[in-house]
Order: structure tokens, then sequence, then C-alpha cells
């Protein structure tokens, strides 16, 4: 293999986003600034390409050889070894195009796990739980995405234990009750595909990277790149990062979270973000327990919310742009995983812009060259009558201004057919999946009962500009019986609801809305 196909952080260049993907070209750039990044690399867009292009869909040879160089690197950063039955290392393996694509491709956490290596993670950091919930959760998603087993399979097992042992919620299970989980999990793999779960580490990690290159080609994928007329000049297949795991699920000295530089839905600049203690980053991005405001950090974990802000500000000061970053805190260590340019709505971004010049962070050329003239078009989008007198059904929080009515809809192939009708749909869901990005583009906006401000449908929606409530909790969604409840009121499928993003209300029927104005940042502008 003479081409050069995997770069480490230490080494790759952080301005070739279109070798690298956006995420391992700013994971390379911020290992590169001193930021604390986990130790990885990054397999390159070109190796994607020459993948797919292959009828067989076989890798290059010496491909495989390549990453095992890369990882004894990681595991001497580390000071883990990968598949060491007493001191494991585990990686992520994490997609990352060109250009941003949320959720749109895949991630497999925890890899590395197996019979051995669960029981030196046990003897590694001396919890039992943490083990047993990590090992579920790589089983699950290396299920889903790499041997394509649907999530509903495992759901059914793990629901009917939580309903068992009487949990309300993930974090009641005890260590017995998620050791069983992943006994019914690895029953679910054999049963679905005939063969039992990889337990050769290497194995694990050439499916899952061979999973993350065909994601490229994913229906979610190949959607969204259509909406938003993203070409092969912009974006051409996906790089796949190896990143050592860092955990922000081991006790309550741990988190995980999603922050933005300013508030991507009103520009003001300002601390935004969810985090959760004692989690894993996929529960917050996808909105499957409803998170903590960043700020209440600052009362929780003083010291590391300090670290945050000034993290924040080494981001913004750096790359000039509001960013969208992630991060964990492992027993009290904070570590970025990922940056990104924040997707905003076009209010944001006439702000930021404005704001950015005044700071001197940009130049006034580069403020109007941020500014889309087709993203104006969203700042004629209507609000709701400040004058109307209407008492909402439920609040939930205010994810993506703008209001919007439309028929309760509960699943994104219906809002497709019915939006292309010419019906004016809301799309309803306990909380979105990427694979629910079609029923987004044919709806007015979309309302959540789970999930935060950070949320794979709160970040979609407002980068499309589409009003969004997300994490309200007081309604109870079925969707199979296509209805949902909040108190004494049933809303069925076809029935008007007006959700306001801006300030998170939802009421019932259409209520009368009224032109926006104009900022005094857009007559700057």
């Amino acid at each position: 293999m003479t081409k050069k196909y995997i770069y480490s952080y230490k080494e790759g260049d952080g301005k070739n986003k279109h070798l690298l993907g956006g995420k391992g070209a700013n994971l390379c750039e911020m290992t590169q600034i001193g930021l604390n990044v986990p130790p990885g690399f990054v397999i390159t867009t070109e190796a994607c390409l020459s993948y797919l292009d292959d009828p067989q869909r076989n890798l290059q040879d010496g491909l495989m050889d390549d990453v095992k160089q890369h990882i004894q690197a990681v595991e001497k950063d580390a000071a883990k070894g990968f598949g060491d039955p007493n001191n494991p290392l585990l990686v992520s393996v994490r997609s990352g195009s060109a250009m941003s694509m949320p959720g749109m491709m895949d991630t497999i956490l925890n890899l590395g796990l197996n019979a051995q290596t669960l029981n030196g993670l046990i003897q590694q950091t001396g919890d039992e739980r943490f083990s047993y919930d990590s090992y579920r959760r790589f089983i699950q998603l290396f299920g889903k995405v790499a041997l394509e087993i649907a999530d509903e399979h495992f759901d059914k097992q793990f629901e009917a234990v939580k309903q068992r042992v009487g949990a309300k919620i993930d974090v009641d299970l005890t260590a017995d009750n998620l050791k069983e989980i992943s006994e019914l999990f690895l029953q679910v793999v054999k049963d679905q595909t005939g063969r039992p779960f990889p337990q050769d580490v290497y194995e694990q990690l050439e499916i899952s990277i061979k999973a993350v290159f065909n994601s490229w080609g994913g229906k979610r994928a190949v959607d969204y790149r259509r909406e938003f007329n993203i070409t092969k000049d912009m974006a051409n297949g996906t790089a796949v990062n190896v990143v050592a795991m860092v955990f922000g699920n081991m006790g309550n000295d741990c988190a995980t979270g999603v922050g933005f530089t300013r508030d991507p839905g009103t520009g003001e600049n300002k601390m935004y973000g969810d985090y959760l203690v004692n989690a894993q980053g996929e529960d917050v991005v996808a909105g499957i327990r409803t998170p903590k405001a960043v700020q209440e950090m600052e009362q929780e974990m003083p010291e590391l919310y300090k670290q945050l802000v000034e993290l924040r500000n080494k981001l913004e000061d750096h790359y000039h742009e509001v960013q969208d970053y992630e991060y964990t805190i492992e027993k009290g260590q904070l570590y970025c995983l990922q940056t990104r340019n924040g997707k905003m709505n076009a209010a944001a971004m006439v702000r930021t812009s404005v704001e950015m010049v005044n700071e001197k962070l940009i130049s006034k050329d580069q403020a109007l060259l941020r500014v889309e003239p087709e993203l104006l078009e969203q700042l004629l989008h209507p609000r709701l009558d400040p004058n109307t007198k209407a008492t909402a059904l439920a609040q939930g929080l205010p994810a993506s201004p703008g209001a919007a009515s439309g028929k309760c809809v509960f699943d994104a192939d219906r809002a497709e057919m019915l939006g292309r009708a010419g019906e004016k749909v809301i799309l309803v869901r306990e909380e979105t999946k990427p694979e629910d990005i079609h029923g987004f583009f044919a709806s007015q906006g979309i309302l959540t009962s789970r999930g935060g401000k950070t949320s794979h449908a709160a970040v979609v929606a407002r980068g499309m500009g589409k009003a969004c409530v997300a994490g309200a909790e007081g309604i109870t969604v079925d969707t199979k019986t296509r209805q949902a409840v909040v108190g004494e009121q049933v809303l069925r499928e076809g029935d008007v609801i007006t959700i306001d993003g801006s300030t998170g209300n939802v009421y019932v029927g259409e209520l009368p809305t009224i032109k926006p104005e104009f900022s005094d940042e857009l007559k700057t502008l």
C-alpha cells in the first residue's frame, strides 16, 4: 500500500477537510494546538471511495496492517492494550465527511469489548455495573450499525427486563440486570445473523470501518446531501476516526455534553448546551434522556464548568466561527471529542456576524460572506401573535425558533407522504432518529417528548430553519396507536396543533401568526 490512507491526530493537516473529513481534520488541529483530545487516528475519504468502488467491497490490501500499527501508537499513548484481557483499550469508530451532516452517518462506541476484555474492564474500573452497561451498549450499537439488526429486537428485550424488575429509567438497572441484558443481546445477534457476536477485536474493528464507509451511501445520508445540495466537489466519501474511548458513565464525577459557543437559535453570546451526569455521548445527541442545561454545571461541577468556559473561548478564538462541540468528563478530567462550525438559523447568523465584527473576531467582509442570501428567507418566517389569548397544552424546550401549525403525524414516512401531497404537518415523536430525516423535510415543524436543545431533532431543525420544540415531557407519544396523550387530552393523527419554537409552548388548533420584524443587527448588516 503505497498511498497514505491513515494519519495520526499528531500529524494530519487540520485544513484538509476533503481528505480527513471535518471531524478528523478538527481533531488533528485541536490535538496540535494543545487541547485535551483522546489519542486516535483518521482513515481518509480516499480509502472510503476506493472501498466503495471495489465490487467485492474489500478494504485495500495492507490497510488493516496499517490500522494495527496506528492502534499500537494509541495503545502507547493511552497506556492500555487493544484486546488486552487485563488492561483493555476500547475505541470509538466515527464517521466524518468534509461537510457537516449531523447524525446522518454511523458511530460505534466501546469497540474492543468481548468476554475476556469485559473482565479486564471490571478489574480496571472496579465497577461491574459500568462495565456491563458499556458492553450492552456496544453489542446493540455494533449489532445495529455493523450487522444491520433493527433496534426493536434489542429494545424489546431491554424494556422487558426493565418492566420485570420495576426500573423506571436506565440508571435504576443493577449490574446483574445489565449482565442479563448483555446475554440477551448476544442471543439477539445470534438469532438475527445466524452467527455468534465476533470476539476478535480486530475483526470487530474491520467490520466497523466497512460499516462506516457504507453509511456514506445509506438512505439518510443520500437524502441529506440531496436536500442540502451537497455535491461531490463539496464532500465525497466519509473518513473514519478511530479514537481511544473516554467515559462519561463511570459515576457521578463523569458527564457528557454538547455545547455551542453561542446560542444557535438567537445568536446571543452566552454558554449554551446540554449535559448529562453519568452518561455516554449518544444519550445527549439521540435525545434518549432529557439533559440538563449547561448553566447547572456551574453549581454541580464548578471547577469543570470553569474549564468548559475556557475550552469554549479557546475554540472561538482559534476558529473565528461559532463552534458546536462535544465533550466528556471522565473522573473529573475534561476531554474535547470534536468541534465543527455550528449550524444556526438566519437570525443567529445575522446577530453573530455583527457581534463578531464588533469583537474583532472577523472582518466586515467575512461577516457578509457568512450569511447566504437564501438563508435570509428564514427571517420571513411568521411568529405567534402575542395578543392571542391561548392556553398552552404542554411546554417543552424552545429548540428552534418560529411558529408552525399542522396536522399531527407520528412517523416520518407518513409526514413525507402528506407533506408532498401539500398537507401541512407537524412530526410528533418521542425522540427523532437520523433515519427520520426525510420526514423533517416535509414537515412544518418538529415536536419531541424527549431530548434537549442539542439533540438530533433540534440541531437539524435549526439548520433547516424549521420550528422545533424538544423534550416536552408532559406528552406521552404512542407511535403504534398514532396518538399523543397530555393529561386528559388525546391528540390523534390528523388533529391540528401549533408549536412555538421560541417559547417551547404547544397549543391545540391553529393559532394566528404575525409577520416578523427586522432586527437592528439585520439593518447593520
